[in-house]
């Protein structure tokens, strides 16, 4: 009995919420070398979440640094933060405040909703229903299993043809605690259907191409951020030697793999993982994308958040091949964009405009030859970070798509 007892409170401690009561998000300013000594020594003395960049390795002078502080370091922080004479602001006071926070106050509807962040259960529930909903427009595939066994369902959009069409794939979801991300994939899927036959571009689009579209890359840890830690990043595979948990989907593309801006370290948020595609779900998508390179030519990732339109190389300081044409297309996407709400959006290479970090996927999309490859970083700039208010889905997913729309009419004018 008194095993059978602690087992039952070891599950409980294992499906514990975690708590954020007053922890606070700081954006700090380092406009000196020593400023980001002083980060980079506070990130190794104490457990710090780097919300952007997305780790101490990243941090350099003049760069905003968003970085969430558990409430037993604050005095610490603070202390250290005065001593050095580096400026900063707090972006959030109350990290708890603001998840409680990020719901909406209209009554949570028990389905599905394009402007609410749906869990995994209703998502999936969604992806069945809607791939039965058109089937002339849509078609669902399981492309394999996560770790945890969840089936990681491709959609594909487009007029059922007798020949292989050209195709766009995009993805969202790698990073689980972006939830706007997901949000965008099914929205898209819904403005497709839902405009195919009335907007013209949508018409030609899907009549004559694919666009293949996974709601939710990361499945495992987007429900993890639902069940248990809201600020989770990372997949959930387990390794025997180490109590940590997941690595980084977008440090484990074999792109420069766990180069520059990845760790080696199996507890960091930034864990390239012990091989390239050890994550089996990156594993899952690459598979996919090789058997289908012939007819993808563009590849889109849609994370947050920074409002950024970024394309090849993050791995590397060099410019892509087709640099001219990846900014060109980026700056008129980021404009459309900019349109509907006055969203401003920075446009560029990943490593000159944020920051180098190996193995991401765009880079190795592009690399196997997907020329039109970007990641969407989304709103907004520090104010929510990843706890973006539900009243802003719709916004967002509106002016997303404009730009979204513009690349691949883009695409579709430019096939290779």
């Amino acid at each position: 009995m008194r095993i059978l007892l602690v087992f039952g409170l070891v599950a409980v401690a294992l499906a514990e919420i975690t708590r954020f009561e007053g922890e606070k998000v700081f954006r700090l300013q380092p406009v000196l070398d020593e400023h980001v000594t002083v980060i980079k020594n506070l990130a190794q003395s104490i457990e710090l979440d780097f919300w952007n960049p997305e780790s101490e390795k990243q941090v350099g002078i003049d760069m905003d640094v968003d970085i969430r502080v558990h409430a037993q370091y604050l005095d610490l922080v603070y202390t250290t933060l005065e001593q050095s004479g580096m400026e900063y602001e707090i972006l959030l006071e109350d990290l708890q405040a603001a998840v409680d926070g990020q719901a909406d106050n209209k009554p949570s509807p028990r389905a599905h909703s394009y402007t609410k962040y749906n869990t995994w259960a209703q998502i999936q529930s969604w992806i069945a229903s809607i791939s039965t909903s058109n089937k002339d427009l849509i078609s669902k595939e399981v492309i394999g299993n996560t770790y945890e066994g969840r089936p990681m369902t491709l959609l594909k959009l487009g007029r059922k043809s007798s020949f292989a069409k050209p195709a766009i794939f995009m993805d969202c979801g790698i990073h689980a605690r972006e939830w706007i991300s997901p949000a965008f994939c099914q929205w898209f899927v819904k403005e497709a259907l839902s405009t195919f036959g009335s907007d013209a571009q949508m018409t030609s689009l899907l009549n004559q191409m694919d666009v293949y579209v996974l709601p939710v890359f990361n499945i495992d840890g987007y429900e993890y951020t639902h069940t248990n830690n809201r600020m989770w990043r990372k997949t959930r595979s387990r390794k025997s030697g180490t109590s940590c948990v997941g690595a980084d989907p977008n440090r484990n593309f074999d792109a420069g793999w766990c180069t520059l801006g990845a760790s080696s370290n199996p507890c960091s948020d930034t864990f390239c993982g012990y091989s390239p595609e050890s994550e089996i779900e990156v594993k899952n998508v690459a598979n996919f994308i090789r058997r289908n390179k012939a007819v993808i030519k563009a590849y889109l990732t849609v994370h947050s958040y920074s409002q950024l339109l970024l394309f090849p190389y993050s791995y590397s300081y060099n410019l892509a091949a087709h640099h001219s044409e990846l900014l060109k297309v980026a700056e008129g996407a980021s404009a459309a964009l900019r349109s509907l709400y006055g969203t401003r959006y920075t446009s560029g290479p990943g490593a000159t405009t944020i920051y180098p970090a190996a193995g991401g996927s765009d880079d190795w999309a592009y690399d196997l030859g997907v020329k039109y490859s970007y990641t969407f970083e989304l709103r907004d700039t520090g104010r929510y970070g990843f706890l973006l208010p539900e009243s802003q889905i719709k916004p967002t997913c509106e002016e997303t798509m404009l730009a979204v729309k513009y690349i691949a009419a883009y695409v579709q004018k430019n096939l290779y």
